[in-house]
């Protein structure tokens, strides 16, 4: 667990930021060379930006609606060194980029969504992994405590005082988990992305997969700030998991018919 790569005075480069960065750029860069249209490689670029952008304001605002009464109660959290040092919430990101990208796309009538979301998908997975192992380094997205032969016990004082996670306890590597599921996740996709046969293909298939997987990665989580629904039965995350998961089965098989229509066959 390394929270800060260097501490130079006023100057100090978290690992999270660093490995924050490296998957969006590493994200982007897979679009491009994924894309089959070259208006498309043409402008993932363009369009990395406004994911970018996008996907930060939409996990921070997410981050804030989860514990929103804490934030109205003491609104200078929001210019506080934890709130900007957080990630936010993952799927507020997820949310907020494809708003993001729907709207740009709506503006280049060139640029079809469902071509833009199929080749996004195995990148958005790849980007998980890099990024989970941001949230490792960092020791924010923390499991709970488990008494395991992989168990991992976190020590700095860093990371304690400014993300709470705890420290001299063995926890679950949930981080991890989710680092190693994202990445298995991405061949899976890359695969079906080669040999799809209709547009939205690959994307719909990102939200059965990952909001399943999500769902159960969330029993190993231990932090206290993903915010809860139905009395605390459920958290944030796997609430929305259980919204996008039917929704990417639904449409799945609608996109599949259309599909087959246009094509004759059915």
């Amino acid at each position: 667990m390394f929270p800060r790569l260097i501490d130079l005075g006023p100057i100090t480069l978290h690992s999270y930021g660093l490995l924050l960065a490296a998957a969006f750029l590493v994200s982007i860069g897979l679009v491009s060379r994924l894309a089959k249209e070259s208006v498309l490689r043409n402008r993932a670029w363009d369009l990395g930006f406004i994911i970018i952008v996008s996907a930060v304001l939409g996990a921070k605002l997410l981050l804030v609606l989860t514990d929103l009464d804490g934030y109205l109660q003491r609104p200078s959290r929001l210019l506080s060194l934890e709130f900007w040092q957080a990630g936010g919430v993952y799927y507020g990101g997820f949310i907020g980029a494809v708003v993001g990208i729907a709207t740009y796309i709506w503006r280049s009538p060139d640029l079809k969504f469902l071509t833009v979301a199929d080749a996004a998908a195995p990148a958005i997975a790849l980007g998980q992994s890099i990024g989970r192992l941001g949230c490792f380094a960092a020791g924010c997205d923390y499991g709970k405590p488990a008494n395991l032969p992989w168990a991992v016990t976190f020590t700095s004082e860093y990371a304690h005082k400014y993300i709470g996670v705890p420290i001299h306890v063995p926890l679950h590597p949930a981080q991890l988990y989710e680092s190693l599921t994202t990445f298995f996740l991405f061949w899976v996709l890359l695969w079906i992305y080669k040999n799809k046969r209709f547009a939205g293909q690959v994307f719909c298939l990102y939200l059965v997969l990952y909001g399943a997987a999500r769902f159960g990665l969330e029993f190993f989580r231990g932090d206290v700030d993903r915010g809860f629904v139905f009395g605390g039965l459920l958290s944030t995350s796997q609430f929305i998991s259980l919204l996008i998961f039917p929704a990417g089965i639904v449409a799945y098989f609608y996109f599949r018919s259309r599909s087959l229509r246009r094509s004759g066959g059915v």
